[in-house]
């Protein structure tokens, strides 16, 4: 039965990706970490909140930043067949398959609709004896739609991708074990005027599912789906009437997980935030409020000397009758910090304080080298569930949105950058760790991004550490698992040749360490380099890809090189 549905679900997914008419970066709600005179780039993460905006009227521009200047539309289906072989360079073995693909990118832009999708199916036929065959399905879709200009709008989002799951975010080829992950958001925006007040309300549903082709979930806390609501409003005005800037705000956020465990989080606040101007270029923050933050799960059964009972699938035995809390807080929040902006092209904010149960630090750093390429750094600190953080980098992409897939999986790459300057998102820190607890994570992030004449450029780099909050029941404290992290970097070039020709490089270096007993830290580098011809009126491809990818753990050294030859045509 288990296996029927997530066969279901991910048809239903995938149809959705394939039509794009469910799937959208919503509009960054006020959950953000934000100072001062504009909403940064960061995505809603967590229980995390917003400051007032020092400039009323700017703040209200930059609510609908995807309406669409022109009018355009361009729907491009293909379907591609490729011939790879892959080789373990230690060992000698060879792995040989046929790769079967169909897809479509499109995009329609009008005054108030936005609408990009990248869809692809994979069906892979292995040539060796004994190798089954394998089918994928990978792609995002945004819709963006300003169904009140000015006053509403409703955004939706999907990803379908795949992960290796624990420490290994990118599979060595597309036949190596990994985690189907699926995820999809939608939610209405408001921002409007009363008066000289500026009045915000965002709501957010988001559902993630992942397949990882297992029939348990072993001894450690197991994913299987779950479903987030996410509501905030505020009200505040800007600089001006009075020497300073003030909101007040609140949100509330509840995520249920369908895992052993049953686990169940949820968090809300109510805060209010000053801004007070001391130059023409800085700012001054400040604000406090209240957290109620609570995450729950259940026990396990354990024998006389305390350890658990393990069932005869290899899993242990849950007791739902006991729940115990693994997230406690109920606190006053505060923090204090600065707004630097020497210029249109720079800003840096930074607040400080205490939240989540703890002293916190957390900004953001924009900076615009020229007109062709720009920067975008967050620091960050917030209390998740694997769902929700999955929902959050889905839902701050752009709706222009540039995405590279690996030739040899068809997979999409470790980000998606925009056509503005410092644009794009990762999925790194949130495809990293796979696990149905809550955690709190804390990290750095950044993207630098942009094009010039024939080139285009793409780097996004992150470091995370989290943090799982037990309690001294917790089941988690039989087996380990307290804290992971991990660093990623990512790297995509396109260099266009000629008006037909085009030539793509791509590489990425990740790091996984967890104090979870038995495993040790995991290291994976690689990279490709890929081909592309446009022959007969454009609509013939001819592809060309060569690959090197290593990993590292403890069961050993691993590295792969893989060849491959294609042609997709386009429709």
């Amino acid at each position: 039965m288990r296996v029927e549905f997530r066969l279901v679900r991910r048809l239903m997914l995938a149809l959705g990706l394939a039509l794009g008419a469910a799937a959208a970066p919503a509009q960054t709600l006020p959950y953000v970490d934000t100072i001062g005179a504009a909403p940064s780039a960061a995505p809603a993460s967590g229980v995390s909140y917003a400051p007032p905006a020092a400039d009323d009227s700017r703040a209200a521009r930059d609510a609908s930043p995807r309406r669409a200047r022109h009018s355009r539309v361009r729907i491009d289906p293909y379907v591609e067949v490729d011939q790879a072989i892959s080789a373990e360079l230690s060992s000698g073995d060879t792995l040989t398959y046929t790769n079967l693909a169909v897809g479509v990118d499109g995009t329609i832009q009008r005054r108030h609709v936005a609408v990009a999708v990248s869809y692809r199916y994979d069906r892979q036929i292995g040539w060796n004896r004994g190798t089954a065959d394998q089918d994928s399905h990978s792609g995002l879709a945004i819709v963006h739609v300003d169904a009140a200009p000015g006053l509403l709008a409703i955004d939706a989002g999907a990803l379908a991708t795949r992960t290796g799951g624990d420490g290994r975010f990118f599979g060595l080829t597309g036949r190596d074990a990994g985690v189907d992950v699926y995820s999809l958001f939608a939610g209405p925006s408001l921002s409007t005027h009363a008066g000289p007040l500026a009045v915000n309300a965002a709501y957010r549903i988001g559902y993630t599912a992942i397949d990882d082709h297992l029939d348990g979930f072993g001894l450690v806390d197991g994913f299987d789906h779950s479903t987030t609501h996410n509501a905030t409003a505020s009200i505040g005005m800007g600089p001006g009437r009075l020497p300073f800037g003030w909101t007040i705000g609140g949100g509330y956020l509840r995520s249920t997980t369908d895992s052993p465990f049953d686990d169940r989080f949820h968090a809300g606040y109510v805060r209010g935030d000053i801004v007070l101007p001391v130059s023409p270029t800085l700012a001054l923050t400040g604000g406090i409020g209240y957290e109620n933050i609570k995450s729950a799960q259940n026990d396990i059964v354990r024998n006389s000397d305390g350890s658990p009972v393990i069932g005869g699938d290899g899993r242990a035995i849950v007791d739902p009758a006991h729940r115990i809390l693994t997230y406690d807080i109920d606190d006053l929040i505060y923090d204090g910090g600065l707004l630097w902006k020497p210029s249109v092209h720079t800003q840096l904010e930074i607040r400080a304080g205490h939240r989540n149960g703890g002293t916190t630090v957390v900004g953001s750093f924009t900076h615009q080298f020229n007109s062709h390429y720009g920067m975008n750094v967050q620091v960050f600190d917030t209390v998740e569930t694997f769902g929700n953080i999955l929902v959050n980098d889905l839902s701050s992409l752009p709706t222009d949105f540039q995405l590279s897939r690996n030739p040899f999986t068809g997979d999409i790459g470790g980000c998606a950058f925009g056509s503005a300057p410092g644009s794009g998102g990762c999925f790194d820190r949130s495809l990293q760790s796979i696990r149905g607890a809550t955690f709190r994570m804390r990290g750095v992030s950044a993207v630098v991004s942009g094009n010039r004449g024939l080139w285009d450029l793409g780097i996004g780099a992150s470091y995370v550490r989290r943090d799982f909050s037990q309690g001294d029941a917790s089941p988690f404290v039989t087996f380990g698992g307290d804290e992971d992290q991990t660093a990623t970097i990512y790297g995509s070039i396109g260099r266009r040749l000629s008006r037909v020709s085009q030539v793509n490089v791509d590489a990425y270096a990740s790091w996984y360490d967890t104090d979870q007993p038995g495993f040790a830290s995991v290291t994976t580098i690689g990279g490709d380099v890929g081909y592309t011809r446009r022959l007969l009126l454009d609509r013939l491809q001819f592809i060309a890809a060569l690959g090197l990818y290593h990993s590292s753990q403890n069961s050993g050294d691993s590295t792969v090189g893989s060849l491959l030859l294609g042609l997709r045509y386009n429709f």
